[in-house]
């Protein structure tokens, strides 16, 4: 289980917000790994399931941030109404290294090229740089936004939060277009070793699964990081889970799943 993060290197002292995960095998849960930014995150991943099937292992790996948008919006973007699709256009414009990236600009250059103009600008909002970004507000204000603000599984998660948010307290816009490049690349590279839930029927050795830490798991003991203790929770509750329980999660029917995701654990519809 990974625990994401949208921001530049944080050093080599582990700390909160930042990328931490955790690997579960057999019920039991290893220590939780501090990744001090993306690309050693990639690493770090790309080994992990290169371990895992040349042991033969099937292998769970759990994201907490959303694999999809609101409908509408990957057909605006690709042309097609396919979260895939996406995933490619955004690792085909996302630059990233360790001190900076191009997120807020790209979320600026994404709200104007929907033609809201400087009077209504959206679906993008928030901004975590002192510099002026042309198409991206700090704040909702003059805001409009062409598409649903939240997924339908964000309607049923308590406490999530909405795709557009690129800045400020529990933001995941950010994560977001950091994050689907990543998952990109490694569904490119281990093809067709990888599948997506729930785009993709789960028949491969690998699954990538959409996940939200804080909607199961309790506070942080003391002596914990939040981030870290969060994955350690996760991996652990599913690695212990009944089959059963866990198909039961994996039963998605809704169609529109199929364009912007689920978060896996949220009870699906009947």
């Amino acid at each position: 289980m990974v625990d994401w993060s949208g921001g530049n290197d944080t050093g080599p002292r582990p700390r909160k917000d930042a990328i931490w995960a955790c690997v579960a095998r057999g019920g039991a849960a290893e220590a939780p790994v501090y990744l001090r930014n993306r690309a050693l995150a990639q690493e770090w991943l790309v080994d992990l399931i290169e371990t895992e099937l040349t042991a033969g292992r099937r292998v769970a790996l759990g994201f907490d941030f959303p694999f999809g948008y609101p409908v509408g919006f990957a057909e605006e973007m690709t042309g097609r109404p396919d979260p895939l699709a996406l995933w490619q256009w955004f690792a085909d414009r996302i630059e990233d290294a360790p001190k900076a990236n191009n997120r807020f600009d790209l979320a600026g250059e994404i709200n104007l090229s929907l033609g809201s103009g400087p009077q209504r600008q959206g679906p993008f909002w928030g901004k975590g740089l002192r510099r002026d970004i042309p198409g991206l507000p700090r704040r909702k204000v003059r805001y409009h936004n062409p598409f649903a603000d939240r997924r339908a599984v964000e309607h049923r998660a308590k406490g999530s939060f909405t795709c557009w948010q690129m800045s400020g307290v529990g933001a995941v816009g950010g994560q977001i277009m950091m994050g689907l490049p990543v998952l990109h690349r490694l569904r490119a590279g281990f093809a067709p070793h990888v599948t997506v839930w729930p785009f993709e029927r789960l028949d491969t050795p690998v699954a990538l699964l959409e996940i939200w830490p804080s909607l199961t798991t309790p506070p942080a003991p003391d002596g914990w990081i939040k981030d870290a203790w969060q994955v350690h929770s996760v991996a652990l509750d599913l690695a212990r889970r009944p089959v059963a329980d866990l198909n039961r999660y994996l039963n998605v029917t809704a169609p529109i799943a199929l364009e912007e995701g689920w978060i896996f654990a949220v009870e699906p519809d009947r």
